[in-house]
């Protein structure tokens, strides 16, 4: 099965394993909602935090109980200042400074606080929460964190929507609505600048799935390598996820006017396991593999097209299911656990787990989850029979898969298609190497599954 196309696959392949090895991977947060009468206790919570790895976790906002739970656990909050207390936050610092030394100082830092935000989405909310308060509110509160020499160690931001921009397609035409910029946008950055830190992001490529199916491909919402991706003809890069796309539209936003330096944290993503009829997508096993993908991309590193040595950093939502929000069937099914702490499907956090390294917990969930941190690699869909030979012809040559089983009257010779054989192959490849970041890709004909494939009844190995 050699094929001349071999050796632009085993450069596309050798680069994509260098550069992973150069980045610095990023880092996976959760957001703990408690909008919920089922839910467990603080303790519990932060012991079942501690069990998956995770080490980041963003609140919304202060109680004690559960700042007093992650005492001495060595994960770092976020914590917030809600929408309904800008308006005395801004008012004047003898409030904030009230605030700091109510939730802030008695904590820190036996519970780790790096990042306080302050508010969220206003500019979503700006019928019941006055934009002109915020800047003013978060110029306060470091104000008060600043008389405890604390404004140095803990960031001070606030989550902004996607919504806040007037346009993010193609990403490099992304731009924030008019109305906010000079208000409260451009004030808003210098004070980030000036302070040293980010800006909170809330991404959510669901939303934009959902309302734009007949052009939105699944696979680009979900983070899979498919196809050659969409190209950007304003800036000539090429993007492969929704994700990415939707990242650097607000870093274009952001230079247009005139702030290149500032990093993003990306404080909200995530997929719900169950919607409404109109929310089409919203299933156990796309929340999976959204956020599987995501994790892997994370986990894997390096940053977005525009800018790929700025690591990404990430706050899944949700941890729980919680059966006090508003809104639609989607709102209440976002987490990754039930209040009873069973999976709802299973994504391990840590790069280990997703190699196979770590012992997660058992899932009982609703998804048939594979064994602890079990991936494989298969062929993407609609990249072309052309395309999907000569990566085949790559894996079972100089890539050296084990492609006996698909031969003519082998074990997985059925069903005899191009996209079951280049599965077959690439998921040898991927396993031999260890499931290696960069192993499954094939230029893009190949991404990582959580989920055992399905091709007749042959069996895909996860390891040789």
């Amino acid at each position: 099965m050699n094929s001349p196309h071999f050796l632009s696959f085993l450069l596309l392949l050798l680069t994509s394993l260098h550069y992973s090895a150069l980045s610095d991977s990023g880092t996976i947060g959760i957001n703990y909602g408690r909008l919920g009468d089922n839910l467990p206790s603080p303790a519990r919570v932060v012991q079942l935090l501690k069990s998956q790895g995770v080490t980041k976790v963003k609140l919304y906002d202060s109680d004690s109980s559960v700042l007093s739970a992650f005492s001495g656990s060595g994960i770092s909050l976020t914590v917030g200042l809600p929408n309904d207390n800008l308006a005395s936050a801004a008012a004047s610092t003898s409030y904030t400074d009230s605030w700091v030394e109510s939730n802030i100082l008695p904590f820190h830092p036996k519970t780790i606080i790096e990042a306080i935000a302050v508010g969220n989405e206003v500019f979503a909310n700006s019928a019941t929460t006055p934009t002109s308060a915020l800047l003013t509110a978060m110029k306060n509160v470091y104000t008060s964190l600043d008389k405890h020499n604390l404004s140095s160690s803990i960031k001070i931001s606030s989550p902004v929507a996607l919504s806040a921009l007037n346009s993010s397609y193609p990403p490099s035409a992304g731009a924030f609505k008019p109305d906010l910029i000079e208000p409260v946008i451009k004030p808003m950055l210098q004070f980030l600048n000036q302070t040293n830190s980010y800006i909170m992001v809330n991404a959510y490529p669901f939303f934009a799935y959902i309302d734009n199916t007949d052009t939105i491909s699944l696979d680009y919402a979900l983070l899979r390598n498919s196809a050659a991706g969409n190209p950007d003809s304003g800036n000539g890069l090429v993007y492969k996820s929704l994700f990415e796309a939707q990242t650097d539209a607000v870093f274009a936003a952001m230079s247009a006017v005139g702030f290149d330096d500032i990093k993003i944290v990306i404080t909200e993503t995530g997929w719900p396991s169950k919607g409404d009829e109109k929310e089409v997508g919203a299933t156990p096993e796309n929340a999976a593999a959204y956020n599987g993908n995501l994790v892997r991309r994370v986990l894997s590193g390096g940053g977005t097209p525009l800018r790929p040595k700025d690591s990404l950093n990430v706050f899944l939502f949700a941890l729980f299911n919680e059966n006090q929000k508003t809104g639609p069937t989607s709102e209440r099914n976002y987490g990754l656990y039930y209040p009873n702490e069973e999976k709802v499907y299973d994504v391990p956090l840590t790069l280990d787990g997703l190699n196979g390294g770590q012992n997660m917990t058992e899932s009982k969930a609703q998804v048939p989850a594979p064994a602890a941190g079990q991936t494989w690699c298969v062929a993407s869909e609609n990249v072309g029979e052309e395309k999907l030979q000569a990566a085949l012809d790559y894996a079972c040559g100089q890539g050296g898969a084990d492609c006996r089983p698909i031969q003519t009257e082998a074990t997985c010779f059925n069903p005899n298609t191009v996209e079951a054989h280049a599965s077959y192959a690439f998921n040898s490849y991927y396993q031999k190497n260890s499931r290696l970041s960069g192993s499954c890709d094939f230029g893009g004909a190949a991404h990582v599954v959580t989920q055992s494939p399905k091709f007749g009844s042959c069996d895909f190995p996860t390891g040789y």
